[in-house]
C-alpha cells in the first residue's frame, strides 16, 4: 500500500499549551475576590470542555490531542487557585495605593498637564489594559503603590517621566 494512503499521526507533535499570565519567581499570587471567582469559573468551563471532549468518540486523534491540552491548561490553573493569597480591598487603607485600589492619576509635568488616568490594581490574571485593570507587578502599578493621597509619584514611560499627583483612591470596585 503507498504512503499517501496512510493517516498521517499527529502524536509526534506535541500540543501547545497557552501559558498563564507571568508570575514573577517568588511573588506571591495576589488575586481580588473578584479575581479569585474569575479563576474559579474559568475552572468550571475548562471541566466542561474536558467532559464534552471526553464523549466525543467520533476523532480519536483530534480528542486525544484537545484532551493533552484541556489536562494541561487545568493543571496550571489548578495552581495557580491553589496558590492564589486572597486580599479584601475593604481592609486596605483608605488614603494609600495598595493592592486592590482603584487610582486616579493626574499629570503635574513631563507630559499634558492635567491629563488623568485611572486604573485599578489587581491580580495578575485579572488584568485587563481594556477594562483598566492593572497587574500589580505591572511598572505603573509598583510605582504608585504605597503612595499616599495627594502625593506626587514620578512615572518612566519608556525614555520619558512623567510627574503625577495622585488625586483619587478607592477601594470598591476591585
Amino acid at each position: 500500500m503507498s504512503r499517501a494512503f496512510v493517516k498521517e499521526d499527529d502524536a509526534g507533535q506535541p500540543p501547545i499549551i497557552p501559558p498563564r499570565a507571568a508570575l514573577p519567581p517568588g511573588v506571591p499570587n495576589y488575586v481580588t475576590p473578584r479575581g479569585l471567582e474569575l479563576l474559579r469559573a474559568e475552572f468550571a468551563e475548562l471541566e466542561t470542555e474536558r467532559t464534552q471532549a471526553e464523549a466525543n468518540r467520533e476523532d480519536e486523534a483530534n480528542r486525544t490531542r484537545q484532551l493533552l491540552i484541556l489536562n494541561g491548561r487545568l493543571s496550571a490553573l489548578n495552581q495557580r487557585i491553589a496558590t492564589a493569597r486572597l486580599v479584601e480591598p475593604h481592609n486596605q487603607p483608605t488614603n494609600e495605593v495598595r493592592f486592590g485600589a482603584t487610582v486616579t492619576l493626574r499629570t503635574r509635568s513631563g507630559g499634558k498637564p492635567g491629563f488623568e488616568r485611572r486604573f485599578t490594581i489587581v491580580g495578575v490574571d485579572e488584568a485587563s489594559v481594556a477594562e483598566g485593570r492593572v497587574a500589580f507587578v505591572a511598572p505603573i502599578a509598583r510605582a504608585v503603590t504605597g503612595a499616599k493621597l495627594g502625593e506626587s509619584v514620578t512615572l518612566r514611560l519608556g525614555r520619558t517621566e512623567e510627574v503625577v499627583e495622585v488625586v483619587k483612591i478607592s477601594y470598591e470596585n476591585s
